[in-house]
C-alpha cells in the first residue's frame, strides 16, 4: 500500500498528523471545557462549538484563494502552522472558573484562520504530486494513507488528553468525577435546591467539605480541572512545532508539485504544464463538486456529533467504568500491542511472506503480545475512564481498516467492480445511517430519562447502559468515512479545475463546515426530544443524502471521465 508514491506524500503525512494530534486533542476536551469552566448548557455549549468548527472549515475556501492566486500552497500551509501556534498558545493560557471568554473566543478565531491557510492546501499539495501520469493512477490509495495519517495524529489525542487531566486533578489531591462541574455551578448560582447529594458527591474528594465550605470546593475544583483542560490545549502548541520542523526540513520531496497554476503559468520550467479546460467543461465539473458539497454537508452534520451528543451521551448515558477485557478497548497503550500482535501475525502466516518478514511477523506476535498481556495484569476488576476516551474509537479504526479498505477497493479493481468515487460516498452515507440506527436502539432502554427530563445532569446509576454500543457506533462510523471522506477529498483533487483547485478543496471543507455549524442544532436538541429520536432525526438525513447522491449519480460519474 505504501510502495510507489512520492516521498512528498509522506512529508505530507507526518505534518498533517502533528497539526491533527493537536486539533484533536483540543477537540476531545473542548465541550467538556465549556460546560465546566462557564456552566454551559448542551445548547450553549454545541452553539461556540458549531461556530468554531464552521470557521476552521469554511475559511479554508479563502486560504485556497491566496494560494491560487498569490502565495502559492507551500508559503500559505507554512503561515497557517505558525498562525495555529499563536491561537493554541492563548487557548492554553489558564483563566479562572466563568473568566477569560474574549481570550477564549479570540483563540478560536486565531486557530480558525490559521487552519484555514493550511488546511485545503496541504490536501491540493497532495494531489498535485498526483497529476504527475505515473503516479496519478494511485490518487485514491494515496489519500486513504493520507487521510491515515490525519488519524494516527487523533488516535492519541483522547489518552493524552486524559492523561493531563487526571495529572492536574492528581496534584490538589482530586480525581475525574463527571457529576461535580454541573453541581459545582448550581451550587455557586444559588440554583441547587437541595445541597446534601452534592455535598457527600464533594467529600468523596475532600471527606474534609462542609455545606459551608462547599462553595470553595465547587471553586477549587472547576478551576483545577479548567486549569488541567488549558494545558491540554497546550499540548497542540508542542505538535505543531513538530509539524513545522517535518514541513519546512523536508520541503525537497514535495517542492516539484508546490506551484500553482498561476506560478505555472509565469514560470519557463514549468508553463508546458498548465492545463486549460473549455468553460463548459469547467461549469460541468464545477456543478458535479456542488453536488458532492451538498452531500458532505449531511455526513460531517452527523458524524461530528463525536466531539457534541455522542460526548454527552458518553458522559451521561454509559456507565463510568469498565471490566478488565474491556478496559483493554478504552487503553490505548494496551489496544495498540493487541493490534500490532495482530499484524504480526498476519505476516506471519501470509503467504507472499517470505522468511525474513514470516521471522519479523513471529517477533512481533509475541512481543507485542507479551506486552499487551503485562499491561492487561495491571487492570483492576473495575477501571474509570473519562468521557473524551470514546473519542479514539475512530481515529484506532481508521488506522486499523484503512489496509483492509484499501485491500476491498483493489480487489474490486482488479475484476472491474471497484465502484466510483460518488457511490463510495452514497454507500458510506447508509452505512452512517446504520450507525445512528445502533445508537437509537441503544437509547430505547432510556425513555423518560432524556437530558430533558432529568435536567441534563448525570442518569441514574441504574439507567446506565453499556459502552459497547458507543464502540459499534464508532466502528460502524468510522466504516462510513473510509467511504466517503478520503474519497471526497480524492474526487476533489481529480476533477477541480485546474486554476481553482485550492479554492475547491477550500470548498469541500466549506462544505463540512456548513455540516458543522448544523451539529449545533442536533446539540440544541438534545434537551428538546428523547434520545431515540435525536438519532432518529439523523438516520433520515443520511438515508435522504444517499437517496440524493444515487439519483444524480450519472452527472458525477460524468465529470470523471
Amino acid at each position: 500500500m505504501f510502495s510507489e508514491h512520492p516521498k512528498g506524500l509522506f512529508v505530507a503525512f507526518f505534518a498533517n498528523m502533528g497539526e491533527r494530534f493537536g486539533f484533536y486533542t483540543m477537540i476531545a476536551i473542548f465541550n467538556l471545557f465549556l460546560q465546566a469552566k462557564y456552566g454551559y448548557n448542551a445548547a450553549e455549549a454545541g452553539q461556540i462549538y458549531g461556530i468554531f468548527l464552521f470557521f476552521v472549515y469554511f475559511l479554508p475556501l479563502f486560504g485556497g484563494i491566496i494560494a491560487d492566486k498569490v502565495l502559492g500552497y507551500g508559503k500559505t500551509i507554512s503561515i497557517g502552522l505558525v498562525v495555529m501556534f499563536a491561537g493554541y498558545f492563548l487557548l492554553a493560557l489558564p483563566t479562572t472558573m466563568n473568566s477569560g471568554l474574549i481570550l477564549v473566543l479570540l483563540s478560536l478565531g486565531v486557530i480558525s484562520l490559521g487552519t484555514g491557510l493550511f488546511k485545503g492546501n496541504l490536501q491540493a499539495l497532495v494531489g498535485n504530486m498526483y497529476d504527475d501520469p505515473k503516479y496519478s493512477s494511485k490518487r485514491d490509495v494515496a489519500f486513504n494513507i493520507f487521510y491515515m495519517g490525519i488519524n494516527i495524529g487523533a488516535m492519541f489525542a483522547p489518552t493524552a488528553a486524559e492523561e493531563i487531566v487526571n495529572w492536574i486533578l492528581k496534584t490538589r489531591n482530586y480525581f475525574y468525577d463527571a457529576r461535580i462541574p454541573a453541581l459545582a455551578h448550581k451550587f455557586v448560582d444559588g440554583e441547587l435546591g437541595n445541597a446534601s447529594e452534592y455535598l457527600a458527591i464533594a467529600q468523596h474528594q475532600d471527606p474534609s467539605v462542609t455545606l459551608d465550605s462547599l462553595a470553595q470546593f465547587s471553586e477549587s475544583y472547576v478551576n483545577t480541572l479548567s486549569q488541567s483542560y488549558h494545558y491540554g490545549f497546550g499540548i497542540a502548541c508542542i505538535s505543531l512545532i513538530a509539524s513545522m520542523l517535518i514541513f519546512w526540513g523536508f520541503r525537497k520531496y514535495y517542492k516539484q508539485a508546490d506551484f500553482s497554476e498561476k506560478q505555472k503559468a509565469a514560470s519557463e520550467e514549468h508553463k508546458y504544464q498548465v492545463i486549460k479546460l473549455t468553460p463548459e467543461q469547467t461549469k460541468q465539473r464545477l456543478i458535479a463538486l456542488g453536488l458532492i458539497f451538498s452531500v458532505a454537508i449531511f455526513f460531517w452534520m452527523s458524524f461530528h456529533q463525536n466531539g457534541l451528543c455522542m460526548t454527552f451521551f458518553a458522559r451521561d448515558y454509559t456507565v463510568p467504568s469498565v471490566d478488565r477485557p474491556t478496559n483493554l478497548l478504552f487503553d490505548l497503550f494496551g489496544l495498540l500491542p493487541v493490534f500490532l500482535s495482530v499484524v504480526g501475525l498476519i505476516f506471519l502466516l501470509r503467504k507472499k511472506s517470505d522468511v525474513r518478514t514470516r521471522i519479523i511477523g513471529a517477533a512481533a506476535f509475541v512481543g507485542f503480545a507479551i506486552i499487551a498481556y503485562m499491561r492487561y495484569q495491571g487492570y483492576d476488576d473495575m477501571n474509570e475512564f473519562t468521557p473524551q476516551k470514546f473519542q479514539h474509537f475512530n481515529p484506532f479504526f481508521i488506522v486499523a481498516l484503512t489496509p483492509i479498505i484499501v485491500g476491498l477497493f483493489h480487489y474490486l479493481g482488479r475484476k472491474g467492480k471497484e465502484p466510483s468515487a460518488p457511490k463510495k460516498i452514497g454507500i458510506g452515507m447508509i452505512i452512517t445511517s446504520v450507525g445512528f440506527l445502533i445508537m437509537v436502539f441503544g437509547s430505547l432502554s432510556l425513555l423518560g430519562y432524556s437530558p430533558k427530563e432529568i435536567g441534563g445532569v448525570v442518569a441514574p446509576e441504574n439507567r446506565l447502559i453499556s459502552v459497547n454500543w458507543l464502540i459499534f457506533t464508532y466502528f460502524t462510523l468510522t466504516v462510513a468515512e473510509l467511504f466517503i471522506s478520503p474519497m471526497g477529498i480524492s474526487f476533489v483533487s481529480k476533477v477541480s479545475p485546474p486554476k481553482y483547485k485550492g479554492l475547491m478543496q477550500g470548498g469541500w471543507l466549506a462544505a463540512t463546515a456548513l455540516g458543522n455549524y448544523l451539529v449545533s442544532v442536533i446539540g440544541w436538541l438534545w434537551t428538546k426530544v428523547p434520545l431515540w429520536t435525536l438519532w432518529a432525526i439523523l438516520v433520515a438525513c443520511c438515508l435522504l443524502s444517499a437517496l440524493f447522491i444515487f439519483s444524480i449519480m450519472k452527472k458525477l460519474e460524468k465529470a470523471t471521465q
